[in-house]
């Protein structure tokens, strides 16, 4: 069973750092391309970073390049998306998902196999 479980997210204010973590268990994390995807509240769900299987290639949103750090460290099959500078725009609920695309860092929703449940993050003034 494939299990996808994010943590970290809580209230923080403007100009405040998070670390969000997603702990993967069932798959080869390894071989998996990893994403952080964010859903406001009527929004639509939305790439905010994603990173190879080997980490060495990396997307970000252009809304949080320079303020958002996302790494993984496939010995804990753990992905982190490290957050500085938080602006009550990234207020969202924040989800981690996995894509057996390896080769690719995918930036689209249909490109990911598998969802985490999500965390929230809101950012106050």
């Amino acid at each position: 069973q494939v299990q996808l479980v994010e943590s970290g997210g809580e209230l923080v204010q403007t100009g405040g750092s998070l670390r969000l973590s997603c702990v993967v268990s069932g798959l080869p994390f390894n071989s998996y391309t990893m994403g952080w995807f964010r859903q406001a509240p009527g929004k639509e769900r939305d790439i905010v970073a994603a990173i190879s299987w080997h980490g060495t290639t990396t997307y970000y949103l252009a809304s949080v390049k320079d303020r958002f750090t996302i790494s993984r460290d496939n010995a804990k099959n753990t992905v982190y998306l490290r957050m500085n500078s938080l602006k009550p725009e990234d207020t969202a609920v924040y989800y981690c998902a996995a894509s057996s695309a390896k080769w690719k860092v995918g930036r689209r929703q249909d490109e990911y196999d598998y969802w985490g449940q999500g965390t929230q993050v809101t950012v106050s003034l």
